[in-house]
């Protein structure tokens, strides 16, 4: 177990040091000159020549990549091309808003989702199998941004029942931030809770085919119990999967999210530092979602040695 467990560790690395290397020669081609976006459109050539030299972007552009990877690898994601804030700093205070955000809706979606899943599979092809089936297909080809403006349109302007935005903190107001994230976090999990609905549907009805299952209902356990503490575990090892992918998805998505409902978070971070062409800002906030995504996936590969029968 401690051997698999390096093995994923060290591929980990791997894959996060050649994702730097992606981010940063992708940030470096971002069009414009942020010399240009400091100084304004009437500043000379020379002073755009000497931010360039202040800044470090006059060097090769293999230099910069291992210049900042030394500083990344010291704990110094470096500072923003247009203050005085840390790239540590400016995430530390988005952080949070795009965490809650992501982890309620996974929560949600694992939750109802699998739900929703279990009662599909208990008759397969039958009228309410078949309407959940059909509104999974809706849920996972509607678009979540679009959702999440029609969710404004009817419980925040007609009806009056939710905020639109103005996220607010927990530790501020308890009872306004649960409000002020009730929609945000149901347009992002609708996707995952069709998604994980029909992964789970599809896996606990092939898992009540197997071998074991008919062996142990042949030994007269409860229908109930095997159901609970057989099938749905063996049937979890798909879902988990289902689960790990939907974690990328959702910080994609928390982009969109985070600009409809303006939530102060992480993906409006990228956003706004994208705009301005802050690739400092840029690549500490990029490196650092790819760190979470490595992190999740080595968690989901590592959980299949728990869920899987064969190894218990």
């Amino acid at each position: 177990m401690a051997r698999e467990i390096l093995t994923r560790l060290l591929s980990s690395l791997l894959v996060l040091w050649l994702v730097s290397i992606i981010v940063f020669m992708l940030t470096a081609l971002i069009p414009g000159d942020p010399a240009l976006t400091i100084l304004g459109e009437n500043a000379t050539p020379e002073q755009i020549a000497e931010i360039n030299a202040q800044l470090g972007l006059d060097q090769p552009l293999v230099v910069r990549y291992f210049q900042w990877l030394a500083a990344v690898m010291s704990g110094d994601l470096g500072q923003s091309l247009f203050s005085s804030q840390t790239v540590a700093g400016a995430i530390a205070s988005r952080i949070t808003p795009t965490v809650e955000l992501i982890l309620f809706a996974l929560v949600l979606s694992l939750l109802i989702g699998t739900a929703v899943g279990v009662i599909s599979s208990i008759k397969p092809r039958s009228f309410l199998d078949r309407a959940i089936q059909t509104l999974s297909s809706v849920g996972i080809a509607v678009p979540n941004f679009w959702l999440g403006a029609m969710l404004i349109a009817i419980f925040s302007i007609s009806l009056a029942w939710l905020p639109s935005g103005d996220y607010t903190a927990f530790g501020d107001d308890p009872q306004r931030w649960a409000r002020s994230l009730t929609l945000p976090v149901i347009a992002l999990a609708a996707g995952g809770i069709a998604e994980i609905a029909r992964q789970s549907r599809a896996s606990l009805i092939d898992v009540q085919e197997m071998e074991f299952v008919r062996t142990l209902k042949a030994k007269g356990l409860d229908p109930v119990t095997i159901k609970l503490r057989h099938v749905l575990r063996s049937a979890m090892i798909p879902v988990v999967t289902v689960a790990g992918l939907q974690v990328n998805r959702l910080f994609g998505l928390s982009v969109l999210i985070e600009a409809v409902f303006r939530i102060p978070g992480i993906g409006s971070l990228l956003v706004s530092s994208v705009f301005s062409r802050d690739i400092v800002m840029v690549q500490g906030t990029v490196l650092l979602i790819t760190c979470v995504v490595i992190a999740v996936n080595l968690v989901v590969d590592l959980s299949y040695r728990w869920l899987n029968p064969k190894t218990v």
